[in-house]
């Protein structure tokens, strides 16, 4: 049995913390939030084998020059005069390529199949009673371009046995008969799947807590004490804690932490927006908004619109064009529908790290012996979450591999 300290409470921290337990490992899990909020609270709530391509695609970087000067944008990337940001630029420029799409998309298809297969279990197992559905995902198009380029994506995802077929209005109104849908057409992913995250995250707390994890919130870790390539302990605002293997899960703040060990992580923060509304919408399957990226989710109790990329390093604030951006595309899409003021007002964000390529970094560093990375999952950090925790325990715990890992390294190089 081994002491792991987790840096970082968000579905990655607290995946590998139930997974490391349940290998009958002593586990601390340190967080600087409240763990209540961010990230894995705010999320659109998919657990979605459709997303196969990668952030770092074909056209990406050039979307986000031309929207560079457009706040209100889907993605918005913040020029400014940083190394951090500059090299992580460049990187993601360098991966926005087929080739790169090409050998990303099995990995991503497993790793986002083998998370479902977890969250199912979990539920199971310890009865969780946190909403979980398995209603698919529609990929809502309104123009004939998009529509192709979507209907293109779906047959890729049928080559890769993914379950989805392409809908016209008519069938749309089939599954959806109860809300109005200003759409040409649409690809519905009939494997997808949807959760509510705060419910999931509470349990998952309640759970670990009960099995003695140890908790230590709204603590900081200020530095990192190594001796012969090893971190001994980690310094907090509070104190200081030692054990035998740390994981760095700290979404966004991984590449600050990494510099402590004269790591070069390329991360930037993408926030994300959510609006939540209590109105009888009367949908029931989770959708995309595609020309909008906007996503929307039946959850429990309430409807989700959220999305968009905003790439301007780590803060907070809320953009009300931003918002205002989604409200706009939720009315547009379903004209019934028109998000309130107050609902506006009470929108909230999260900060998703985006590696330089897209994909996550899953492994050990080669400059420190006792330390796991598990960040980088850009929007995918919720569909991957106990994938992510399982192969970390696999990894501490030298056991088999669920995965091929080589494509996650954190060492790999862009």
């Amino acid at each position: 049995m081994k002491h792991i300290i987790i840096i970082g409470g968000g579905i990655i921290g607290l995946s590998s913390a139930y997974y490391l337990h349940k290998e009958g490992h002593q586990v601390t899990i340190v967080d600087q939030s409240n763990m209540d909020a961010g990230a894995s609270y705010v999320n659109a709530g998919y657990l979605s084998p459709s997303h196969i391509i990668p952030l770092a695609a074909p056209g990406v970087m050039k979307k986000g020059i031309k929207w560079m000067f457009n706040s209100a944008s889907p993605l918005y990337i913040k020029p400014r005069l940083d190394l951090d940001f500059l090299q992580w630029t460049l990187a993601f420029n360098k991966s926005c390529n087929a080739k790169h799409v090409e050998k990303s998309i099995p990995v991503i298809k497993e790793i986002a199949l083998l998370s479902q297969d977890l969250y199912e279990d979990i539920h199971k197992v310890e009865n969780f009673k946190s909403h979980y559905e398995k209603k698919g995902l529609l990929m809502l198009c309104q123009t004939d371009h998009v529509l192709e380029e979507e209907i293109k994506l779906a047959h890729l995802a049928q080559k890769e046995g993914l379950d989805v077929v392409e809908l016209n209005v008519e069938e749309i109104k089939a599954i959806e008969p109860n809300v109005k849908i200003v759409a040409k057409g649409a690809t519905y992913f009939k494997c997808d799947s949807h959760a509510t995250p705060n419910e999931f995250m509470d349990s998952m707390k309640a759970y670990l807590k009960r099995v003695g994890v140890q908790f230590y919130i709204n603590e900081t870790v200020e530095d990192l004490e190594v001796k012969n390539g090893k971190i001994a302990a980690i310094k907090t605002n509070k104190q200081i804690l030692k054990a035998d293997e740390f994981v760095l899960a700290a979404g966004s703040w991984s590449n600050l932490l990494s510099k402590k060990l004269g790591l070069k992580l390329l991360l930037q923060a993408g926030k994300g927006y959510r609006i939540n509304t209590t109105q009888e919408t009367r949908i029931t399957i989770p959708s995309i908004l595609v020309e909008k990226k906007v996503a929307v989710t039946p959850m429990n109790g309430f409807t989700r619109f959220a999305g968009t990329m905003e790439i301007a390093g780590i803060n907070h604030d809320i953009r009300k064009e931003r918002v205002e951006a989604i409200a706009n595309a939720a009315t547009k899409f379903y004209p019934e529908i028109s998000l309130t003021i107050e609902e506006k007002n009470q929108a909230s964000c999260g900060l998703r790290p985006v590696s330089a390529d897209g994909l996550p970094y899953i492994g050990k560093l080669s400059k420190c012996a006792n330390l796991t990375i598990a960040t980088g999952h850009a929007m995918m950090g919720w569909s991957m979450g106990p994938a992510t925790g399982k192969l970390v325990s696999e990894i501490i715990s030298n056991k088999k591999l669920s995965m091929n890992l080589d494509s996650f390294h954190p060492d790999r190089t862009f």
